[in-house]
């Protein structure tokens, strides 16, 4: 029986190799060590900042009967340029100028509170009524803080270091309170009033004309 010789460089090239043993604890441990980092990072309290509102709950402080009729609602917008010098001192050094877009709403309103039998005439054949009323009047304009913004601000060196070191370096309280009065007058000069007689007037002849009356007429006058 013949005996066969293995050549050992023949046997080992037939046999499949493997992985060293170190490198297969090494990739153990690295894929333990990633396992790992991810559940810490999971489990790490995110460090991203958040808003917190602490504000108080709504308090209702006043509660009044509506007499009144809004009859008519005004849109106006404004650009307030306002500009503060240094004298003898170049801008660029000392002084401000901002620049406020601003919108603002106003009512025409119709005084309902004193109406009442003496304002309400009837016509004998009772097919016809005659409504007085006071006259509408505008109330104060408002300022709408969502559509109003600062387009332009222009601050010397001495104001922005100022500012720097302030708690509030930017106040515009004037700004918007200039900006109130302009939307304000231009509200009182605006078409308000006419458009609050026309809506006040279709409005109660459609009431009362849903009473029967053929004929409704309403008057705007000073009533004492």
């Amino acid at each position: 029986m013949s005996q066969q010789t293995l050549d050992p460089d023949t046997d080992h090239a037939r046999r499949p190799r493997r992985a060293p043993v170190k490198v297969i604890v090494a990739v153990v441990v690295v894929g333990l060590l990633v396992l790992v980092g991810v559940q810490l990072a999971r489990s790490m309290p995110s460090f991203e900042q958040q808003t917190i509102d602490r504000s108080t709950e709504p308090l209702m402080v006043a509660l009044e009967d509506i007499s009144e009729y809004h009859a008519a609602t005004g849109t106006f917008q404004v650009l307030v340029d306002l500009e503060k010098d240094t004298p003898w001192v170049p801008d660029v050094i000392s002084g401000e100028r901002t620049t406020l877009f601003a919108t603002g709403h106003a009512d025409a309103l119709v005084d309902f509170s004193g109406l009442g039998p003496e304002r309400i005439t009837v016509s004998p054949d009772g097919n016809a009524v005659t409504i007085t009323l006071p006259p509408p009047t505008v109330a104060p304009a408002t300022l709408d803080p969502v559509n109003s913004r600062i387009v332009d601000r222009d601050r010397g060196i001495a104001e922005r270091i100022g500012g720097a070191l302030a708690d509030n370096p930017v106040q515009d309280e004037e700004l918007y309170r200039l900006a109130t009065q302009k939307l304000d007058e231009a509200a009182q000069q605006s078409e308000l009033r006419l458009r609050a007689e026309e809506n006040t007037r279709q409005m109660l002849t459609a009431l009362v004309g849903s009473l029967g009356f053929d004929r409704v007429t309403v008057e705007f006058a000073d009533v004492r």
